[in-house]
């Protein structure tokens, strides 16, 4: 039997399979699901499935002679996920640094394993973001996806367009996920170096670790990255960060 993988699947197939069409061996028990994923492909990227020209699910096991046609996840993409938020494996730090910074919900921790991941996941109500293919085929993960790009700037990009998560710049620690709130100087003033009290005079404080932000010189390279991916962003994500440069 053949299965036709679209395009933008053949990233995730070896060297040797990235043609047209792909020859299996019917075994009279393995299912389409199967099939697609021993060929290296997630179903967590897949989006739509025919076998013999009919739309099947990844259960199904194909009819002799049939041709399978294996096509991505639509982008956006819409996950059953609501608020949309997100837990990384340990390899995607820097963008959930960068997630957090556009004020998208991301849980990150550089100590949890396979099994934590996927509980934490399923358990939140959260899609976990890996480039751990043998993850994402873990039957009992809920909702996943292969962050694609070997950059930082690379990987948020593909996060964004393929969920179109809200945006809300500055208002999430992007140490620990907590909320942003605005503070009074005098309220943090014994905290700051001298150099910063003199400087300064509007600061926010996260109300789950404590940590105290302001708009230094350092947060020109940061302001760089929320302004490419505002600028990226649908409408209403745009709209959302002109109000508030205005105010």
């Amino acid at each position: 039997m053949c299965l036709r993988f679209d395009e933008d699947l053949w990233f995730f197939l070896a060297p040797r399979n990235r043609r047209p069409c792909v020859r299996v061996a019917r075994d009279g028990t393995s299912t389409v699901g199967h099939l697609v994923e021993s060929l290296g492909v997630p179903l967590t990227e897949v989006g739509t499935l025919e076998a013999g020209g009919r739309p099947v699910t990844a259960s199904c096991q194909p009819g002799e002679g049939d041709v399978v046609d294996v096509g991505p996840v639509s982008r956006p993409q819409r996950v059953p996920v609501a608020p949309l938020r997100f837990v990384l494996d340990v390899h995607l730090g820097t963008l959930a640094r960068r997630l957090r910074l556009l004020g998208v919900d991301a849980a990150y921790a550089n100590d949890a394993d396979d099994d934590q991941l996927i509980e934490q996941a399923n358990g939140q109500g959260r899609v976990l973001l890996t480039q751990d293919r043998g993850l994402l085929r873990r039957r009992s993960l809920r909702h996943g996806a292969y962050v694609r790009g070997a950059r930082p700037a690379d990987q948020l990009r593909d996060v964004l367009e393929r969920f179109e998560p809200p945006l809300a710049p500055w208002t999430v620690c992007t140490a620990c996920n907590g909320r942003l709130s605005a503070v009074p100087k005098a309220e943090v003033e014994g905290e700051l170096q001298p150099g910063t009290r003199r400087t300064y005079q509007e600061f926010v404080r996260c109300q789950d670790c404590g940590r105290v932000y302001w708009r230094g010189a350092h947060s020109r390279r940061l302001e760089r990255i929320v302004a490419r991916a505002t600028a990226a962003a649908p409408g209403p994500a745009r709209e959302q960060q002109r109000r508030r440069d205005g105010e």
